[in-house]
């Protein structure tokens, strides 16, 4: 098991009760022991475009996700793009987040940038200094290293079990896990 650091992926494990984050997929952007952790859930997506969010991207139906739980009135982006933006933060091996959001609009409506290398996020996902590392003790949460494929070109309802079966052995077999063994 990985330690959470930036560009790491947590996921979820399946006996995990918290609503907000059952079966998800976070991936860390910013995690250090005095500020917390800060990431984005990779694959909630949402029934609302981006063009339903900035008025003036009017025509431009981009998928939306759900960060995470926390300020879901706040929009974010990850993407490939470092070229692009001086003021992108590094998060793993080609991936990036943020950066000048006007530029990016720009970007998107001169069609500069392919749309499938951006994803947008309401909200994110964040713990107090910590508070994940005390739920990692409570094995709420499996880590893996974060990777572009299962951000960008995998389809959001496979993230999850993706994520899961790249770990092998135990992990593999918990992609079968029932959502709430009581039922059994």
């Amino acid at each position: 098991m990985i330690d959470p650091s930036n560009g790491i992926f947590l996921i979820a494990a399946p006996a995990l009760k918290d609503y907000s984050f059952n079966r998800s997929v976070v991936l860390i952007c910013k995690h250090n022991a005095e500020e917390g952790t800060f990431g984005f859930t990779i694959h909630k997506k949402l029934h609302t475009t981006l063009d339903e969010i900035i008025k003036d991207m009017e025509g431009y139906k981009i998928p939306v996700y759900l960060g995470g739980p926390v300020q879901t009135d706040t929009l974010h982006y990850i993407h490939q793009y470092p070229e692009l933006f001086s003021d992108a933060v590094g998060i793993t091996k080609n991936v990036f987040w943020g950066g000048d959001f006007e530029l990016l609009k720009k970007y998107i409506k001169e069609g500069t940038v392919d749309i499938s290398k951006i994803k947008f996020f309401l909200g994110y996902s964040g713990w107090s200094a910590g508070q994940l590392e005390e739920e990692m003790k409570e094995n709420s949460w499996i880590t893996l290293q974060g990777n572009k494929q299962l951000i960008f070109d995998t389809a959001p309802q496979d993230i999850w079990s993706i994520s899961l079966t790249a770990l092998g052995g135990k992990y593999k077999m918990m992609v079968h896990f029932p959502t709430d063994p009581q039922l059994n």
